[in-house]
Parts: structure tokens; sequence; C-alpha cells
């Protein structure tokens, strides 16, 4: 078990890496800005840090549904382990891409269990226009999508084994 299990140590490494910045990065908006009312200017007119709780998924969508959503990240946890092998998860693209996927699933999972929402922090506007708050596992999530989809697009082992 310990061996095969070492062949994921990447994904694992950098899971862990994600979750304990984002969880620790949480922890200090937790207790150092007040919820939905304190925002702090880092650079004027485009970045704030904000306390924020999003109950809901990305740019606020299915609000309220938290606890489904955590369901939501559980399943595809468990699908993500299942399919390991399809996935590609024992080669170094692949763990890359899915221990950001996977750190941030859980560092958002953990929030939804914890709080009953995703704590959301990282505000940017552009004039007039605000960009959805957001936070490092959302980040995590997404660069771990885009990893992953230029790994299954570009990567030199599915010319060489069209099944793949």
């Amino acid at each position: 078990m310990i061996n095969r299990m070492g062949y994921y140590k990447r994904l694992f490494l950098l899971a862990l890496a994600i979750f304990v910045l984002d969880q620790a990065s949480k922890l200090w908006i937790y207790f150092t800005v007040e919820f939905e009312v304190e925002r702090i200017t880092v650079i004027p007119g485009f970045f704030h840090i904000v306390h924020w709780g999003n109950t809901g998924a990305a740019w606020g969508i299915l609000q309220g549904m938290s606890m489904w959503l955590a369901l939501l990240a559980v399943i595809a946890l468990v699908v993500i382990y299942r399919l390991r092998h399809q996935l590609g998860l024992r080669t170094t693209p692949g763990q890359i891409g899915f221990g950001f996927l996977c750190g941030g699933i859980v560092g958002n999972l953990a929030d939804r269990v914890i709080h009953g929402y995703v704590i959301d922090f990282l505000d940017f506007r552009i004039g007039t226009y605000a960009w959805p708050a957001f936070n490092v596992a959302d980040s995590a999530i997404c660069i771990g999508v885009a990893l992953y989809l230029y790994y299954s697009f570009f990567r030199p082992e599915k010319l060489e084994h069209p099944g793949a």
C-alpha cells in the first residue's frame, strides 16, 4: 500500500500545501477582518481584502446550497480517486494538476463543513465592475483544471498511446 501511494507523492504533497495555505489565509481573515463589513484596501480602486461568506458556488450561483456542494465535492474526490489510472495521476503533470485541484476542493470543503459557507476574501475591482470575491482554494481549482486540460490536449504520451 505504501509503495502504491508513493506513485501519488507529488499530488498529495501539493494538495496538502494548497490546503494549508488556503486554510491559514482563511483563518487569518476569519479572525482579523470583520465579516461582510470591513474592506481593507491593498491597491486603491483595484484590490481589497474582505471577509465574505459564500454558500454557493463560483460567481455566487447555487446560493444556499452549501451542504449539497459539500456532497458534490466529496463525490468529485471519490471520482478522481476511482479514475486515477485513466486520469494519468502517475505522471508528474497529472499529479501537479490534480494536486492543485484536490487541495482546492478539500480547502473549500473544510469551510463548508466548519462554517457552513466558504470564506472568500480576495476582492478585485476595475472601475465599477467588481469581480466576485474568491480565495486560495478557488484559485488552485482553476489552476488545476487549466493544467489538466492543457496536459490532456498536449501531452506526448497521448500521441504515442492513442488508446490511453
